[in-house]
């Protein structure tokens, strides 16, 4: 969840695989379905694979599962909707089918957030198992990008929101297991919240040179949640282990929101 080129994605992503004129959108649309037409199909039979079982045998009911393919079905049009045009021709690359795997993993963590009465101990359990293969597979997408040459912004995007949308996740059932406060909840929000403020500083949005704190920092908030998540670990620990976490995350922020300060181009609206 590298800040660095969100600058350039963000000018990269408006450029839809789908057209915004009405006669095209709907052959632009079909035509990415065929290009994802795999990555759908296996996707769907994930989610399904992960979230049945946790409903017959975890203690959840089929509103788990109803939410479960809810949240799909957006993450499917999300992705049909933004990918870029050259991918019903070129498919999406080797790179991409691993983060949208992943992310089928990560909507039966995420569709969980909508029924803290059902976290039973087994659940719980069994939503930490994925989370922790999702994690696990986290970098092997990237690392076929490159080998294939298909390193794309879309890519680079999807991997990056894919990796917030996992922490604002596990942020949100820690808080729900009771065994740390609501500030833990900023470790799930503050990126969103540094996209938002860019809005209006636009100097936030400026592009951030690479650097491995931010990489590493991503998966040692992630790694942090789940331990915390972990049902043998007690509130003390979860507490411990998800501040030292968010105090590092704090200091990530703080460190480029200086640089982008002393490196911005004051114009209207972009404060001091």
């Amino acid at each position: 969840m590298d800040r660095s080129s969100e600058c350039a994605l963000a000018t990269a992503e408006r450029e839809s695989g789908v057209p915004r004129t009405r006669g095209g959108w709907r052959a632009a649309l079909s035509g990415q379905v065929r290009a994802w037409r795999v990555e759908l199909t296996l996707g769907l039979a994930v989610v399904i694979a992960l979230s049945l079982p946790l409903a017959l045998f975890a203690g959840l009911t089929a509103g788990f599962v109803a939410t479960a393919m809810l949240l799909f079905l957006a993450l499917s049009l999300l992705v049909l909707f933004t990918a870029p045009a050259e991918f019903r021709t070129m498919g999406p690359g080797p790179g991409n089918r691993v983060t949208f795997l992943r992310a089928a993993m990560v909507v039966p963590v995420a569709a969980m957030v909508f029924h803290p009465s059902l976290q039973q101990t087994a659940s719980v359990y069994a939503l930490f198992g994925v989370a922790v293969l999702a994690l696990i597979l986290d970098g092997a997408d990237g690392a076929l990008a490159r080998r294939f040459g298909r390193v794309t912004a879309f890519g680079a995007r999807f991997d990056m929101e894919l990796d917030a949308l996992l922490i604002l996740a596990l942020s949100v059932l820690v808080w729900q297991t009771g065994k740390t406060g609501p500030w833990v909840l900023l470790i799930g929000v503050m990126r969103y919240g540094f996209v938002a403020s860019g809005w209006y500083w636009r100097w936030l949005q400026g592009a951030l040179p690479p650097s491995r704190r931010r990489q590493s920092l991503c998966v040692v908030q992630s790694v942090a949640l789940l331990i915390a998540l972990a049902p043998p670990v007690p509130p003390a620990i979860a507490v411990v282990v998800s501040l030292g976490a968010l105090v590092l995350l704090v200091y990530s922020f703080v460190m480029d929101i200086l640089w982008l300060h002393r490196h911005r181009e004051t114009g209207p609206r972009d404060g001091a």
